[in-house]
């Protein structure tokens, strides 16, 4: 997957936004104010860091070259995935929504009564 593949998946989900607020070339994507992932529109190779549990993180990390700790982030909870190493698309998709639940399904009820 390539920048522009991987920007229309996270934007596909429901809620799912993004902004610019460390500087202008890394989008956050977000539900509300919550971060699911962080992306570079301009680096190659394309990396993406995602939130991920803690144990899958371990096992990922173990499992997968291009599977490292999150950079920048809590290296605990976040991952960066490079997209020139081993993980295949199939892969990405689901490590974003693992990303993408952990954020949604922990939404205060106000917010998921808005969605």
């Amino acid at each position: 997957m390539n920048f522009n593949d991987i920007d229309a998946y996270l934007l596909s989900k429901k809620a799912a936004t993004f902004d610019y607020p460390f500087d202008e070339t890394t989008r956050v994507y977000r539900i509300a104010s919550k971060m699911f992932a962080l992306m570079g529109d301009n680096k190659k190779p394309c990396s993406i860091n995602l939130k991920c549990d803690p144990i899958y993180s371990l096992e990922l990390r173990s499992l997968y070259e291009s599977v490292k700790s999150g950079y920048h982030m809590n290296k605990k909870h976040w991952n960066t995935v490079t997209m020139d190493g081993d993980v295949d698309d199939t892969l990405l998709r689901e490590l974003i929504d693992h990303s993408y639940e952990l954020i949604y399904d922990k939404r205060p009820r106000k917010q998921k009564e808005l969605t």
